[in-house]
């Protein structure tokens, strides 16, 4: 007698299926339409492939391209497949390591033969035309269950040094799955978790482009052989990719570094590598910005701190970020001692010092100082701390990612009844920061427990379901607001909730969370006195709303394309002449716009007036005040606004003052 399972579908009915049947065959049964649609399916709430059998009576959701997130990581994942099939068909010989999805897409990485060389650009279009042979061919993806031992024969016999070196970390005895393209001898195999889609033909090869190589080397260890790897994007259809790559052509205009240069905001270079040298341009707006986030944490009742870059590293270890962060921090000696000759620097028993990677620790040091109360709680701490962090050469981009860096940091230390009011006003705080910022939009996730964390499962229960709780409270757990939840992704201390801005080409940035932790005021002993006349322990929030100064003003320089807004501009206004009759005139009106505040600068060079507007456009000068013979006579300036398609305007020197030193105050000043 036949075998039956029972498969439950999401509008709760159930259907009975026979064993060996796939959620292939539950789409047919539903209806043709479905079997059509339908990309993979989720059993028990993991993706698997839609051609893979029933193991026993299961939940079951089928995957459609409605599924945007789970069908563009699947399609994204065949795509890369598709590809290393591709190149190893133009270039026999060729070794394939890995090649995972991406964000946008995918890469793949390969050790080429010598007798062709690493692969360049020129290589790509080739490449993008065997991949949709392979497409056009349909070929069925067929998932098999191997030993390790046998993969490991096939990748050696194969000549697959790199696949046969990985598949023996693998634990042994474990079941190993291959991915068969094709049928017969001449069928493409990998070594791959899944899942896949049903064949090849089931991505469209009218979504995809391939967009460069670069050199990464085998498992990221510069010890280890440089290898080829070929990125490309990836999307459900033409028109996604259409504009994604109106995306990246907007996103390179709007390049930080590239508008750094132009505005004369900042520079870097190896001799400071990871850190930013700011020009007086730039660090206008770091001011501007920081002066706006001090005011707004003033009001908000925060007490401005400032603790020490250097701590020795018992005070690290004892907060535990000594064995999870080690490898990130750089650790100076206490003390050098002398030396003589090529002596080495440093004894066994030096004392080590290490740069703060995060200012939390210190800030328990500073709420230790003296008893602390119930009534004293809330204590909200702030601090633009500089920190250091050692990341990689290789990660290391612009002003995004960088070694030395400032965070808008604060903490606050509450008891478990204030929690859910402070995480509410942190929300509607941060909500009036981003859309004072020019941010209106932004969504918000739950980073829940990673594997690897300290504390209880109690202690995490409670943290995780009080941050959905404030957030329920704030009335942002909506669709309106992106609310998603994110197993396995919190710190190893505490759950967090991420804000993700959305910039004006529709990128995300992870820039504000806050984290409930218990754990840091456990490891250091951080009480305060409760109403009972004992000692407890308070819950920290770890909490940024910009993130890193430097991050942020990447993101805010990309959004607006380097326009800031006249508030935050670090050049507001110049004054031009069109003849050099009206140089004191011009010298007259910008001393007159400087002493109410406005930053302003002369150009009185012996150029054409056009040239001028072109060079102070490229500057992003939000206003130019032109001055001629005419305009000092009758004690006015010609006003052209950057990006305005109107007409200049005419206005009196008291009129034209007035009318910036308005638009030039900060948002939170006008309210």
């Amino acid at each position: 007698m036949t075998k039956m399972f029972k498969i439950a579908l999401p509008d709760g009915s159930v259907r009975e299926m026979p064993e060996g049947s796939t959620p292939a065959d539950v789409a047919a049964a539903i209806g043709p339409g479905l079997a059509k649609a339908a990309l993979a399916a989720k059993i028990d709430g993991e993706v698997r492939d839609i051609m893979r059998p029933f193991e026993g009576d299961s939940s079951l959701a089928l995957i459609t391209s409605r599924d945007e997130k789970d069908a563009l990581e699947l399609v994204r994942h065949d795509f890369a497949h598709i590809l290393a099939e591709a190149v190893q068909n133009l270039f026999p010989g060729t070794q394939i390591t890995f090649g995972p999805a991406t964000d946008d897409g995918f890469y793949y990485d390969f050790a080429p033969t010598a007798e062709h060389g690493p692969f360049t650009d020129e290589d790509l279009p080739a490449i993008e035309e065997e991949m949709r042979r392979i497409i056009a061919r349909d070929e069925p993806l067929i998932r098999e269950v191997w030993t390790r031992e046998n993969v490991r024969a096939f990748f050696e016999r194969t000549g697959e040094a790199f696949k046969a070196e990985w598949v023996m970390e693998l634990p042994e005895g474990e079941p190993i799955t291959m991915y068969r393209s094709g049928k017969g001898e001449n069928a493409w195999m990998d070594l791959c978790r899944g899942p896949h889609l049903a064949s090849t033909g089931k991505v469209d090869p009218n979504a995809f482009k391939l967009t460069r190589v670069s050199g990464a080397y085998w498992r990221g260890d510069p010890k280890n052989p440089m290898l080829s790897r070929i990125y490309g994007t990836a999307w459900l259809n033409k028109k996604q990719l259409d504009e994604h790559l109106v995306r990246l052509e907007e996103a390179a205009k709007r390049d930080h570094r590239k508008i750094g240069q132009e505005m004369d905001l900042f520079h870097l270079q190896p001799e400071a590598q990871g850190s930013v040298f700011w020009h007086p341009n730039g660090y206008i707006v770091w001011r501007q910005l920081e002066a706006y986030m001090r005011r707004r944490l003033d009001v908000a009742g925060y007490l401005e701190i400032k603790t020490p870059q250097l701590m020795n590293a018992r005070q690290w270890e004892r907060s535990g970020h000594w064995g999870k962060y080690r490898e990130n921090m750089f650790v100076v000696p206490d003390e050098i001692p002398s030396t003589e000759d090529d002596a080495p620097i440093l004894s066994g028993d030096a004392e080590l010092m290490a740069l703060k990677p995060m200012n939390c620790p210190a800030h328990i040091l500073v709420f230790k100082q003296g008893i602390k109360s119930y009534r004293d709680l809330p204590v909200r701490f702030a601090e633009f701390g500089c920190c250091h962090r050692n990341e990689p050469h290789g990660a290391l981009h612009g002003i995004m990612r960088v070694r030395q860096f400032t965070q808008d940091d604060a903490h606050i230390f509450v008891t478990q009844e204030q929690l859910v009011d402070e995480v509410v006003a942190f929300c509607d705080l941060l909500d009036s920061v981003y859309r004072d910022l020019g941010f209106d939009k932004y969504a918000i996730k739950l980073a829940l427990r990673p594997e690897k964390r300290f504390g209880s499962d109690e202690m995490w229960d409670w943290s995780e379901q009080s941050l959905r709780d404030a957030v329920a409270a704030a009335g942002r757990n909506t669709e309106e607001f992106g609310w998603e939840e994110l197993p396995g992704e919190g710190a190893f201390y505490a759950p967090k909730l991420e804000f993700h801005l959305s910039d004006a080409i529709g990128r995300t940035w992870q820039v504000g969370t806050i984290q409930t932790d218990t754990v840091l005021p456990e490891r250091l002993d951080a009480t305060y006195i409760g109403e009972d006349g004992e000692k407890h322990r308070p819950i920290m929030l770890h909490r940024a709303i910009i993130g890193t100064f430097e991050r942020f003003l990447g993101i805010l320089i990309e959004h607006y394309a380097g326009k800031f807004p006249l508030w935050l501009a670090p050049v507001q206004a110049v004054v031009t002449t069109i003849v050099s009759d009206a140089d004191d005139y011009a010298k007259d009106v910008a001393a007159r716009f400087a002493s109410q505040g406005i930053r302003v600068e002369t150009d009185l060079r012996n150029e054409k007036i056009n040239y001028k507007v072109r060079e102070h456009s490229l500057k992003k000068v939000p206003l130019l005040l032109v001055v001629g013979k005419r305009e000092a006579e009758e004690g006015t300036v010609a006003l052209r606004r950057l990006g305005s398609e109107e007409r200049q305007l005419i206005m009196t020197v008291d009129e034209a003052i007035s009318m910036i030193v308005e638009e030039a105050i900060p948002p939170d000043l006008k309210r």
